[in-house]
């Protein structure tokens, strides 16, 4: 043991004994960032200038007292600037563009509502550890589905119909003479809803094999006015309908499938000779030692609490979130396509490959 002693270094140990307390720190923190997304408190801070604790509690029938505690938290991280003499708290108009603009690229509160239910699981999960199976979707809380749907929602409004389509000219020729379009594991509809109201003479299909999603689809497809123009619908989405669909779509469901080969087949299937299938997957590589960082640390802990584990839960493959252009261009070409072509797009989350038989 003294001689163990005498070769460790001290300071790398203090080092590393610091970047675990801010880890801990920021996983208290997240706890925090919940509460101020779901009661609402970012967005009411983004618009009320510089405030004091008890002005805070005016505009959100909060309790000053607790709120007074959170405003400490939040400005120690530096989510929030203080003025001492004033005794006031301001959220910048940078910062509200991530924890306030649900209209923003940037905006997070998607991702922060995830927080607690992908906490809440993590005992299901460590059973999972010492068996080798799963934790199934039926076993995350509701709340689950509308976080995913908050923090892809920009991405189907803003991004879908003005840049990523035009990427494929081909594409937008079809929807724009009232071809098929399919969204395979569509979620709560958003992308199948951006492309039904940008298309009218489209005929735009929506799958999946979650009930809850697909009735969350259904809903905001009526919500949208579009509910007669959209059909959606609980499938087994590796056997699909034979050559149907002049385009599909996949956005982050690959890697979470529970039979990624088998749905890539039912894929090409699918597709009409001249269809074009469009995956989008995290941008994140194949190798763990390109994902050293903040985005991998991200992406392997989703991984680890959600996808991953429900794909094994059904024996699946568990292939995980950082699937990468690597493994992507694998399946592919295993499932039969023959034209893999990484679009041109510059984004910091997703990676889109155009898929051609």
């Amino acid at each position: 043991m003294a001689g163990e002693k005498q070769q460790l270094d001290w300071d790398k140990i203090k080092q590393f004994s610091m970047q675990v307390s801010i880890d801990i720190g920021a996983a208290m923190l997240g706890a925090l960032t919940y509460i101020g997304d779901r009661l609402g408190i970012f967005s009411t801070l983004a618009g009320a200038g510089a405030v004091t604790s008890a002005a805070l509690a005016e505009r959100t029938g909060l309790s000053e007292r607790y709120l007074r505690e959170w405003l400490s938290a939040m400005t120690a991280a530096g989510y929030v600037i203080y003025d001492a003499s004033a005794k006031t708290y301001a959220m910048p108009a940078e910062h509200a563009m991530v924890l306030a603009r649900d209209d923003s690229p940037f905006f997070a509160g998607g991702f922060i509502e995830m927080i607690v239910p992908q906490v809440s699981i993590a005992p299901k999960v460590m059973e999972s550890f010492k068996n080798g199976r799963g934790v199934s979707q039926s076993e995350y809380p509701p709340e689950t589905w509308e976080a995913m749907e908050r923090s892809s929602a920009w991405m189907f409004r803003n991004q879908l119909v003005p840049k990523w389509l035009p990427a494929m000219p081909q594409v937008v020729a079809k929807l724009t003479e009232g071809g098929s379009s399919l969204d395979v594991g569509c979620g709560s509809g958003r992308a199948a809803i951006a492309i039904a109201s940008a298309f009218p003479r489209a005929k735009v299909f929506g799958f999946d094999a979650h009930l809850g999603s697909v009735d969350r689809a259904r809903a905001n497809a009526k919500a949208a006015g579009l509910g007669d123009r959209i059909k959606f619908d609980l499938v087994d989405c590796t056997r699909l309908p034979a050559a149907q669909f002049d385009f599909i779509s996949t956005f982050d469901v690959v890697h979470d499938s529970v039979d990624p080969a088998a749905l890539l087949k039912s894929i090409r299937a699918a597709l009409k000779p001249d269809g074009t299938y469009l995956m989008v997957e995290v941008n994140v590589s194949s190798n763990l030692e390109d994902n050293i960082n903040p985005m991998g640390r991200l992406m392997y802990s989703i991984s680890t609490l959600y996808c991953m584990t429900t794909s094994l839960a059904h024996g699946g493959a568990g292939i995980g979130t950082c699937m990468g252009e690597a493994k992507a261009r694998e399946l592919v070409g295993s499932a039969g396509f023959k034209h893999f072509r990484r679009l041109p797009i510059e984004d910091m989350f997703s990676a889109l490959y155009e898929i051609r038989v």
